[in-house]
């Protein structure tokens, strides 16, 4: 019977890869978005921006 021979700094470095390789996925799947879903976000913004300043009475550009 054989031991295998087991270096400790390498095994702690695994173990934290690990750790923050499963943070890194928790935060993949709670904040990430698609680049598509970023953008559709930005157009339908800027949109609503058009409409709302189509419905002002008094343009901002237009002084006095």
């Amino acid at each position: 019977m054989v031991a295998e021979i087991l270096s400790l700094s390498k095994a702690r470095k695994a173990k934290a890869r690990a750790v923050k390789e499963q943070t890194a996925a928790q935060n993949r799947v709670k904040f990430g978005r698609t680049k598509a879903e970023r953008q559709l976000e930005k157009a339908r913004d800027a949109l609503e921006t058009q409409r709302i300043d189509a419905h002002r009475l008094k343009p901002e550009d237009s002084e006095g």
